[in-house]
């Protein structure tokens, strides 16, 4: 990675400004990122690509033949230590990697599922032995692995999880009894990272293998999208699971189960920006080709502003990915062979709010361009013959996957007053502050300033959200946690923050590398994306001022909020996406 050094704390992104020296960006991508890319993408074209049909028709000896070539080539590697049969790489080539692999469907939710959540808990939480045993082989392919935490009755609330452990009066093994439920990989995995409760009180991992005695698979789900993938339940009857197993400490499973999850999340937002990608390729290839009233959709100006759109939410969520794995690389960069295995959870947590967002942002975007995509090829896009009719189905279950959409949002503002609650920030100084500039009515860019409206937009929503905040607690109190409402408009407007102030940095940065004339679709871009983001963030902020004040503080938040928004607007916005429309159908790709 690059010299790119951050002072970032998790969540800071709420409360001060960051600066471009602090902010990683798909323009520092290293040769050796790129070189990562294309292996990624030739094993895409060349092995995967021609066995599609087999691969939705659920051949899942061809996936595991294809995850064994992915293992020959370093594909499955890139989270594994070098001294483990691995590669050792940082976050951003994870990303890479995830992202190229995000367009395939039920081979992309295979290969991520097993290079993230179903490897990295014995990679950052497993003794020297059990490495040793099981890392090489999930390097190389040799073995597939899974992940089992969901439940029938445990869900988004996973640590109510119902499956017991209790050791033999031998004290050699620890027998298993439970069902978990939509295991992806459960087909033909030969690890299953399993989470059960020892003596039904202490939630702890293990790691089970396919052959052990009392283990059993249910058949396949049937599913509205990844038919491709294996879904099935897991069912455990007197699993006999050696005491060398037990992955972490015996009632510590939580640090491992919910930590892993933020790597996932990012992994999904990764994923779900490649598949965002190919969606918006297949409509610019399309509106090229098909013509009405003579002349090729895409250049009609409806066609132009929806392509312009698509265009603008991609970028953000590209900065946002790669924003956030900086920020993973720089927590997480030194610890793969670390045994102390708070530090690791400890640092696994750090970005949690980011890899939120990153899962959140990623998965509507590409929900977003798949729909737009879908549109745009008219009834043709209903049609399986056409590709965007699978990704559509496709694209569903991400908004579900690894922490629903709705669990991850409220995550978001109750972490950060987690945070203020253990004096790790002081918040209360960050909201008065916020207020009195809110309240001044003062711009703080200068007019004249690369971006200046731009970057106001970012102060200003940074502002709200803490002044949002600060009122929602002072109104609230201690039954915050259950105002869900509150939580979730502000977590709203936390990920729109997150999106365009990821945008404008990125693009700031490569004006600042670059020049102006250069950079002049990024600067277009980013204008979009604010522009876009900011109605957003005006309707959240209008249904949270009406849900929660009353009173002459309604009155007085009110005229705040449409005073500011005025004041952000921006002008010649349908020229604009033109423009940037434009960039895209000429070149019939996404480059920026």
């Amino acid at each position: 990675m690059s010299e790119m050094k951050t002072e970032a704390k998790g969540g800071s992104f709420l409360l001060k400004k960051t600066s471009t020296h602090h902010v990683y960006t798909p323009e520092d991508l290293t040769d050796e990122h790129r070189m990562i890319a294309q292996t990624a993408k030739q094993f895409i074209e060349k092995e995967v690509d021609p066995y599609h049909s087999d691969i939705e028709q659920q051949d899942f000896n061809k996936v595991v033949e294809l995850m064994h070539k992915a293992g020959e080539l370093g594909l499955l590697a890139h989270s594994i230590p070098e001294t483990y049969g691995g590669l050792g790489l940082d976050k951003v080539s994870k990303g890479l990697v995830g992202e190229i692999i995000g367009r395939t469907s039920g081979y992309g939710v295979a290969h991520s599922n097993h290079t993230c959540i179903a490897t990295l808990p014995i990679t950052y939480f497993g003794t020297k032995k059990q490495k040793e045993k099981y890392l090489p082989k999930l390097a190389s392919g040799e073995y597939i692995g899974a992940y089992c935490l969901t439940e029938p009755e445990a869900g988004s609330d996973a640590l109510a999880a119902q499956t017991k452990a209790v050791l033999n009066p031998e004290k050699t093994h620890y027998v298993l009894n439970g069902t978990k439920q939509y295991i992806t990989n459960a087909a033909f995995s030969d690890t299953f990272i399993t989470y059960a409760k020892v003596d039904g009180e202490h939630f702890t991992a293990f790691i089970v293998e396919k052959d052990f005695e009392g283990l059993s698979l249910g058949p396949e789900e049937k599913k509205m999208g990844i038919k491709g993938s294996s879904t099935r339940t897991v069912i455990y009857e007197d699993c006999l699971v050696p005491v060398e197993n037990v992955l972490g400490q015996v009632g510590k499973g939580h640090l491992i189960a919910l930590n892993v999850l933020n790597l996932g999340r990012f992994n999904l937002g990764s994923a779900c920006m490649g598949a965002a990608k190919y969606a918006f390729e297949l409509a610019l290839s399309y509106t090229k080709e098909r013509k009405q009233f003579k002349t090729a959709i895409a250049e009609f100006n409806a066609s132009k502003e929806k392509i312009a759109k698509m265009a603008a939410r991609i970028f953000a969520s590209e900065s946002i990915q790669y924003r956030t794995a900086g920020l993973l690389e720089e927590a997480l960069g030194g610890l793969y062979e670390s045994e102390n295995h708070k530090l690791v959870a400890k640092q696994l947590a750090e970005f949690a709010m980011e890899c939120s967002v990153c899962k959140v942002y990623g998965s509507e975007t590409l929900d977003l361009i798949a729909d737009e995509s879908l549109q745009l090829h008219g009834g043709a896009g209903f049609i399986q013959e056409y590709k965007i009719e699978q990704v559509y189905r496709d694209s569903r279950i991400n908004r579900i996957f690894e922490g629903t959409n709705e669990i991850n949002r409220l995550l978001l503002p109750t972490q950060l007053l987690k945070k203020a609650g253990k004096g790790e920030i002081e918040l209360s100084k960050q909201v008065e502050h916020a207020v009195s500039e809110l309240m001044s009515g003062q711009w703080e860019i200068p007019s004249n300033e690369l971006l200046a409206r731009e970057k106001q937009a970012v102060i200003t929503t940074r502002h709200l959200f803490l002044a949002l905040l600060g009122t929602a607690f002072q109104t609230f109190q201690a039954n915050l946690a259950q105002e869900q409402e509150t939580l979730m408009k502000l977590a709203e407007i936390a990920v729109g923050l997150f999106a365009i102030e990821s945008s404008v940095l990125r693009t700031e940065k490569a004006v600042t590398r670059n020049g102006k004339e250069k950079e002049k679709l990024k600067s277009k871009l980013t204008a979009t994306v604010v522009s876009e983001t900011l109605f957003e963030i005006e309707k959240q902020a209008r249904q949270l001022i009406n849900g929660m004040l009353t009173g002459e503080k309604h009155r007085q938040y009110r005229t705040i909020l449409g005073k500011w928004l005025n004041d952000l607007q921006s002008e010649g916005e349908f020229t604009r996406n033109r423009g940037i429309a434009r960039e895209f159908i000429d070149s019939g790709r996404y480059v920026v």
